[in-house]
Protein backbone atom coordinates (compact mmCIF):
# COMPACT_ATOMS: atom_id res chain seq x y z
CA UNK A 1 0.00 0.00 0.00
CA UNK A 2 1.41 3.37 -1.02
CA UNK A 3 0.24 6.04 1.35
CA UNK A 4 0.17 9.50 -0.15
CA UNK A 5 1.44 12.25 2.14
CA UNK A 6 1.07 15.99 1.74
CA UNK A 7 2.46 19.01 3.58
CA UNK A 8 0.37 22.05 4.37
CA UNK A 9 1.35 25.22 6.23
CA UNK A 10 -0.99 27.60 8.00
CA UNK A 11 -0.34 30.80 9.91
CA UNK A 12 -2.09 32.10 12.99
CA UNK A 13 -1.90 35.88 12.83
CA UNK A 14 -2.95 37.70 16.00
CA UNK A 15 -3.06 41.49 16.11
CA UNK A 16 -4.56 43.46 19.01
CA UNK A 17 -5.93 40.26 20.56
CA UNK A 18 -7.76 39.19 17.40
CA UNK A 19 -6.98 36.23 15.13
CA UNK A 20 -7.52 36.30 11.36
CA UNK A 21 -9.75 33.59 9.88
CA UNK A 22 -11.03 33.20 6.32
CA UNK A 23 -14.46 31.88 5.35
CA UNK A 24 -14.30 29.07 2.80
CA UNK A 25 -16.42 29.79 -0.28
CA UNK A 26 -19.70 27.95 -0.78
CA UNK A 27 -18.50 26.12 -3.92
CA UNK A 28 -15.70 24.36 -2.03
CA UNK A 29 -16.08 20.58 -1.75
CA UNK A 30 -14.63 20.54 1.77
CA UNK A 31 -15.77 22.64 4.72
CA UNK A 32 -17.78 25.15 2.64
CA UNK A 33 -18.99 28.18 4.63
CA UNK A 34 -16.64 27.31 7.50
CA UNK A 35 -13.82 29.44 8.86
CA UNK A 36 -10.17 28.44 8.52
CA UNK A 37 -6.66 29.53 9.35
CA UNK A 38 -4.99 31.01 6.23
CA UNK A 39 -2.46 28.81 4.44
CA UNK A 40 -2.14 26.02 1.93
CA UNK A 41 -0.10 23.27 0.32
CA UNK A 42 3.66 23.31 -0.02
CA UNK A 43 4.67 22.87 -3.67
CA UNK A 44 7.33 20.36 -4.68
CA UNK A 45 10.79 21.88 -4.16
CA UNK A 46 9.44 24.77 -2.07
CA UNK A 47 10.55 25.50 1.49
CA UNK A 48 7.60 25.59 3.89
CA UNK A 49 8.33 29.17 4.99
CA UNK A 50 8.23 30.30 1.35
CA UNK A 51 4.95 28.43 0.87
CA UNK A 52 3.39 30.10 3.89
CA UNK A 53 4.41 33.59 2.77
CA UNK A 54 3.12 32.85 -0.76
CA UNK A 55 -0.19 31.41 0.44
CA UNK A 56 -0.76 34.26 2.90
CA UNK A 57 -0.10 36.88 0.24
CA UNK A 58 -2.37 35.08 -2.27
CA UNK A 59 -5.22 34.53 0.20
CA UNK A 60 -5.08 37.74 2.25
CA UNK A 61 -2.86 40.27 0.49
CA UNK A 62 -0.78 40.45 3.69
CA UNK A 63 2.99 40.17 3.89
CA UNK A 64 3.81 38.16 6.98
CA UNK A 65 6.73 37.51 9.28
CA UNK A 66 7.02 34.00 10.69
CA UNK A 67 7.66 33.99 14.44
CA UNK A 68 7.72 30.31 15.47
CA UNK A 69 6.04 26.92 15.33
CA UNK A 70 2.64 26.92 17.05
CA UNK A 71 1.59 23.31 16.42
CA UNK A 72 1.86 20.37 14.02
CA UNK A 73 -1.17 18.19 13.26
CA UNK A 74 -2.12 15.33 10.98
CA UNK A 75 -5.32 15.57 8.96
CA UNK A 76 -6.37 12.76 6.63
CA UNK A 77 -8.79 13.43 3.77
CA UNK A 78 -9.99 12.23 0.38
CA UNK A 79 -8.60 14.23 -2.56
CA UNK A 80 -11.42 15.84 -4.56
CA UNK A 81 -9.99 15.27 -8.04
CA UNK A 82 -8.48 11.78 -7.71
CA UNK A 83 -10.51 10.32 -4.86
CA UNK A 84 -7.25 9.16 -3.27
CA UNK A 85 -6.83 9.01 0.48
CA UNK A 86 -4.21 11.54 1.57
CA UNK A 87 -2.45 11.91 4.90
CA UNK A 88 -1.53 15.52 5.48
CA UNK A 89 0.91 16.99 7.96
CA UNK A 90 0.00 20.59 8.72
CA UNK A 91 2.53 22.94 10.26
CA UNK A 92 0.76 25.71 12.12
CA UNK A 93 3.02 28.72 12.51
CA UNK A 94 2.62 31.85 14.59
CA UNK A 95 2.92 34.78 12.19
CA UNK A 96 2.71 38.55 12.33
CA UNK A 97 1.69 41.20 9.82
CA UNK A 98 2.14 44.97 9.73
CA UNK A 99 -1.54 45.67 9.14
CA UNK A 100 -5.05 44.24 9.33
CA UNK A 101 -5.91 45.37 5.77
CA UNK A 102 -6.98 42.07 4.23
CA UNK A 103 -7.82 41.58 0.54
CA UNK A 104 -9.23 38.07 0.15
CA UNK A 105 -8.86 35.94 -2.96
CA UNK A 106 -11.57 34.06 -4.84
CA UNK A 107 -10.85 31.00 -2.65
CA UNK A 108 -12.73 32.63 0.21
CA UNK A 109 -15.92 34.59 0.57
CA UNK A 110 -15.17 36.57 3.73
CA UNK A 111 -12.62 37.29 6.42
CA UNK A 112 -12.81 38.47 10.00
CA UNK A 113 -10.52 39.20 12.90
CA UNK A 114 -11.96 37.14 15.78
CA UNK A 115 -11.43 37.34 19.52
CA UNK A 116 -10.55 34.06 21.24
CA UNK A 117 -14.05 34.00 22.73
CA UNK A 118 -15.59 34.31 19.26
CA UNK A 119 -13.40 31.46 18.00
CA UNK A 120 -14.67 29.31 20.89
CA UNK A 121 -18.22 30.09 19.73
CA UNK A 122 -17.35 29.09 16.14
CA UNK A 123 -15.90 25.85 17.52
CA UNK A 124 -19.03 25.13 19.58
CA UNK A 125 -21.29 25.86 16.58
CA UNK A 126 -19.22 23.61 14.24
CA UNK A 127 -18.30 26.57 12.03
CA UNK A 128 -14.55 25.88 11.88
CA UNK A 129 -12.83 23.80 9.19
CA UNK A 130 -11.71 20.32 10.25
CA UNK A 131 -8.05 21.37 10.53
CA UNK A 132 -8.91 24.56 12.43
CA UNK A 133 -11.02 22.56 14.89
CA UNK A 134 -8.02 20.37 15.70
CA UNK A 135 -5.82 23.43 16.32
CA UNK A 136 -8.29 25.43 18.40
CA UNK A 137 -9.41 22.40 20.41
CA UNK A 138 -6.04 22.38 22.19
Amino acid sequence: MNDKWGLTVRGICEIDGEILLLKIRSKSKHDSHKWEIPGGKVKKGEFFDEALRREYLEETGLEIFIENLFDAIQRDYTACKSGEEVKSIQLIMKVNAKSKNVKISAEHEDYKWFSKEEINELYNQDLLSDASKIVFKK
